[in-house]
């Protein structure tokens, strides 16, 4: 043992008798060893170096012999200050050390820091070396230890952040900025430079091409720009600093609305008008840019009129809006500006469900003296009243909140419209006791409150004022509509109801009525009109439509109510689907947010996955088949899996908008998936739990499994491939295989000698078919299911979908073109797959018309999530 060593003990005997004594896991005798060599040998530091130059299991983030012995070092070098560091000696061991701090650990790295004193040593000689290092093309090392030993201030944010951008590693370049408010603006202002018009990303990329792991994707407009206000809003910096970043976001916040307006037809004259002028502002630059837009979609007498406007200079419009001026230059300004389009006013109330109160019991209310007349008719117990709310679209503006401006109370024969912004807005006891009245409306049992996807409209009513941060706190006796609607669907393939037969599974359909109005179409027989949904509900006066949208909007919820309770056997209904919550429910998926599900380091994997199990295993269990997930379009691979095992998954496709995520969420009640920055964007647009950061250093199956244990999702054999993993859809034609050769002959993809032959092949090939789905997963390596052939029974798993089936007879065989006017994909399925023998029938989409059958790859898929199947 140690305790007998001398000063002449041999360094290697001592390190590896201590080496010995860590394999063994006997940490009490190490640590004493640890310091009896302190004690005998000449130079503890001196030796720590000799033991991290003689080895190199130091390098990883395990802790080796040296960590240890360097822990327990500082402590040693406090208790013997006699033993300090100085001078000469000081400088030399400095020397050593600084080659072992750009390869180790950061944990080991901050003790060395500490032991030889080196945030005391020379600047000059430090900064020599963080740049030997950065020119050696280290670039995290230097970054690293440039940030340990705060040399920041001394060194150029552009020389030593751009490589780390190009190699995605954002995190690192926010910890190099985070303590230097001047830094931030230099990062701010070079990387808004980089997203100036006509700035070519390349001119920076060709700069690092030897550079290891660079990300060139990384460089590009839109992920620019998502930086730029991420780090805005992080450092709470000046809008200023950033214009290039300010316009573009605006520009394309103007390319949304001319879709809205032109391609959708969604938004009235009026409303887009509003909007553009908000968005717009006294910008030259976005005023021009509007002009173009216009021309681009060949509106060019809204071109011209926005042009004489906003007196814009002649050369810098279209040739085309120059001659559409002329002769508009008669007109007076303001007037051409306040043109409407003329909306058809009596196919409009014909189409869409009207209010059906007068106006007059629509009541607008600004003042507390007028919300206190109507509380007595909406605190009467047994009272049933409909709430919704209205807020501003951000439209991704800078420090754009969704803030509730308008709060709509609905009760059988009246509307109640609060105008928060001004009731809010006289502050002290009229806030207080604003604030106290919706406690109490919202805590009372025996007051029936009505909402529909009341998620985010509780989570945007907490943001505007502190004095409503908890007051859902105590909800109780809500029913959300969105519950009933999704349970409707689920019962009735086809709903028939009012004047119109309606596909329950339309919620799919990006064209059709969505959401509330959806239900109202299913109900009471038509939809709703939502052409004021994106309105500028900040504005006041509110306009007429704006007043009798909000009042439609939450006086519906007592219409489908009523009707529901009348005839829920000829819904298909659960008895109970009406009855109210009785304590806090924000969304059909509860869960609580794990900080150690975030980011899981692998060294704590072992002990996070207990802490998942108990947190998961205390949520009610949700069927997969009710689990709704929008999927950042980073995370398509994941979104497959889900998809594949029976989720309702909404994928973001890679030109997406990170915002589309919230507005689908609030929209749909749907669980956001995502990682990175865009997670500390999206969870503050919707409610707690709504929004979930998954690891993208993970593989796709283990990023599912995950996300089911974190929300007690249980999955069944008949969930697997219930949806089509194209488009969503979970309604599928059964088609026998006799029926699709017949299909395919009449569609001339099969000739009578090909379906001859394949007859004859039949009884010869085994198991020709290529697996399931296996096609629709080529494109993307991240979904592989391989098979496993040593988990795989002897006897197949069987495909028997739980989903909803379309009646054949609903197929045209002449056209082979289904109800919804999409033609069947038969021209994809490979005559090879009609000889296989225990082939029997094809499963076609309903809505998309892709054509699947049996094969391998469900056995495969069963496979790989046995764990979650229970088998």
């Amino acid at each position: 043992m140690l305790k007998d060593c001398s000063p002449d003990q041999n360094p290697l005997s001592l390190q590896e008798n201590l080496q010995s004594l860590l394999t063994k896991k006997e940490m009490k005798e190490l640590r004493e060893e640890i310091w009896v060599a302190f004690a005998t040998l000449k130079d503890p530091a001196e030796w720590l170096l000799d033991v991290l130059e003689a080895s190199s299991d130091w390098k990883g983030k395990g802790h080796s012999l040296a960590y240890h012995i360097a822990y327990e070092l500082q402590f040693w070098i406090k208790e013997h200050a006699s033993s300090q560091l100085s001078g000469f000696r000081l400088r030399k061991l400095q020397a050593r050390v600084f080659p072992v701090l750009a390869q180790c650990h950061v944990s080991l790295l901050d003790l060395l820091i500490s032991i030889y004193q080196l945030h005391a040593a020379d600047r000059c000689d430090l900064l020599g070396r963080i740049s030997y290092l950065y020119h050696m093309g280290k670039f995290k090392e230097a970054v690293v230890l440039s940030i340990k030993l705060k040399l920041q201030p001394d060194l150029e944010v552009e020389k030593m952040c751009v490589p780390l951008l190009l190699q995605d590693k954002t995190n690192l370049v926010e910890s190099y900025v985070q303590e230097y408010p001047d830094l931030q603006q230099q990062l701010l202002r070079m990387l808004d430079s980089w997203c100036e018009p006509g700035f070519r990303t390349e001119t920076i990329t060709k700069q690092y091409r030897g550079l290891p792991n660079i990300r060139p994707d990384k460089v590009n407009r839109k992920m620019l720009s998502k930086l730029v206000f991420r780090f805005l809003d992080k450092y709470s910096l000046d809008p200023a600093l950033c214009p290039n970043a300010i316009n573009q976001r605006h520009l394309g916040t103007l390319k949304y609305l001319l879709y809205k307006r032109f391609v959708e037809k969604t938004m009235t004259q009026e409303n887009w008008t509003d909007h553009i002028q908000y968005t717009i502002g006294d910008n030259q630059w976005l005023q021009e840019q509007l002009v173009q837009l216009l021309a681009s979609y060949c509106h060019l007498n809204a071109a011209a009129t926005w042009a004489l406007h906003y007196n814009l200079p002649q050369d810098s419009l279209p040739c085309e809006v120059v001659d559409e001026l002329k002769t508009l230059k008669s007109q007076e300004r303001d007037d051409v500006l306040k043109q409407r389009v003329t909306d058809c006013a009596d196919w409009r109330k014909d189409h869409y469900y009207q209010l059906p109160i007068p106006r007059k019991d629509v009541l607008f209310l600004s003042t507390w003296e007028e919300v206190q007349k109507c509380k007595k008719h909406l605190l009467q117990p047994g009272q049933v009243v409909g709430i919704d709310m209205e807020w501003r679209p951000s439209f991704g503006f800078v420090g754009g909140k969704s803030r509730v401006s308008v709060v709509q109370m609905a009760v059988p024969g009246q509307v109640f419209l609060l105008d928060m912004l001004q009731l809010l807005r006289q502050g002290g006891k009229d806030e207080a006791a604003l604030s106290s009245f919706f406690q109490t409306l919202f805590a009372d049992p025996t007051i029936t409150k009505l909402g529909y996807g009341m998620a985010g409209d509780l989570h945007n009513l907490a943001l505007v004022s502190t004095s409503f941060k908890d007051v859902d706190k105590q909800l109780c006796g809500f029913l959300d509509l969105l519950v009933v609607h999704k349970e409707l669907s689920k019962c009735f393939g086809v709903v028939k109801k009012g004047s119109r037969k309606m596909d329950a599974l339309q919620l799919e359909d990006k064209a059709a009525e969505k959401g509330l109005s959806l239900l109202a179409q299913h109900v009471l027989g038509k939809p709703l009109d939502k052409m004021e949904q994106l309105s500028n509900w900040e504005k006041r006066p509110l306009r007429e439509e704006q007043i009798l949208y909000a009042a439609l909007d939450a006086y519906c919820l007592l219409e489908i109510y009523t009707k529901l309770q009348k005839d829920l056997a000829g819904f298909g209904l659960n008895p109970n689907i009406l009855t109210p919550q009785m304590k806090k429910v924000c969304s059909e998926v509860k869960a609580k947010k794990l900080p150690s599900e975030q980011r899981i380091p692998s060294a704590c994997k072992e002990k996070s996955a207990v802490s998942v199990k108990e947190t998961s295993s205390s949520l009610v269990p949700i069927s997969i088949r009710d689990f709704c997930v929008v999927c950042d379009n980073m995370l398509q691979g994941l979104g497959r899996y889900l998809r594949c095992l029976g989720a309702d998954v909404w994928m973001l496709e890679n030109d997406d908008e990170h915002r589309k995520a919230a507005e689908l969420a609030r929209q749909e009640d749907r669980v956001i998936l995502t990682s990175g920055l865009p997670y500390q964007t999206l969870r503050s647009q919707v409610g707690e739990g709504r929004c979930f950061s998954v690891d993208c250093s993970d593989k796709a199956k283990e990023q599912a499994l995950r996300v089911l244990k974190h929300f007690n999702v249980q999955v069944t054999l008949a969930d697997i491939f219930s949806r089509c993993q194209a488009c969503n859809c979970n309604q599928y034609l059964k088609i026998s295989k006799e029926k699709m050769m017949q299909l395919m002959k009449q569609q001339g993809f099969v000739t009578d000698s090909e379906a001859a032959a394949a007859a004859a092949d039949e009884v010869m090939q085994k198991d020709l078919s290529p697996s399931i789905l296996a096609w629709e997963f080529s494109e993307n390596p991240d979904t592989n299911f391989e098979a496993d052939s040593s988990k795989l029974s002897s006897q197949q798993p069987v495909y028997s979908p739980n989903c909803q089936w379309l009646e054949e007879s609903s197929l045209d065989t002449k056209s082979a073109l289904l109800p919804n006017g999409t033609a069947l994909k038969i021209e994809a399925i490979p005559i090879g797959v009609l000889s296989k023998e225990d082939l029997s029938y094809f499963y076609c989409c309903s809505q998309c018309g892709k054509v699947f059958w049996e094969g391998s790859h469900f056995g495969h898929v069963v496979s790989q999530f046995r764990e979650v199947l229970d088998l």
